[in-house]
């Protein structure tokens, strides 16, 4: 947001912030969902650019393709643990796993 937007929403009694501030997390609660975020899209990058459905995959892991949308967009019933394991079944290397959750561009 534009510094000027925000000095005149914030002199009209707007209170001005993130969906952390909003939502009241916590330093490590928004550190969280950040990391599940950046390895959901890493999983999805992986699938498409293997040519895979989401069907297709799932069908792979014994999984559903339901399960799989909710990976894909870090559903909070998704845990890392299956992310983690989901990413190293379609051969993404643990280097890539690290690259992918200390980069801010993944975001």
């Amino acid at each position: 947001m534009k510094a000027a937007k925000r000095k005149k929403l914030e002199a009209n009694g707007w209170k001005v912030g993130d969906a952390a501030d909003f939502l009241e997390l916590t330093d490590e609660e928004s550190a969280y969902i950040e990391l599940k975020l950046k390895l959901a899209k890493r999983l999805k990058e992986a699938r498409t650019r293997r040519h895979l459905t989401q069907a297709q995959f799932a069908k792979r892991i014994d999984s559903s393709q339901s399960r799989v949308a909710k990976m894909e967009t870090g559903d909070r019933s998704v845990s890392l643990d299956l992310l983690i394991k989901s990413l190293l079944s379609l051969g993404v290397k643990n280097e890539d796993i690290g690259k992918a959750i200390t980069n801010s561009k993944n975001t």
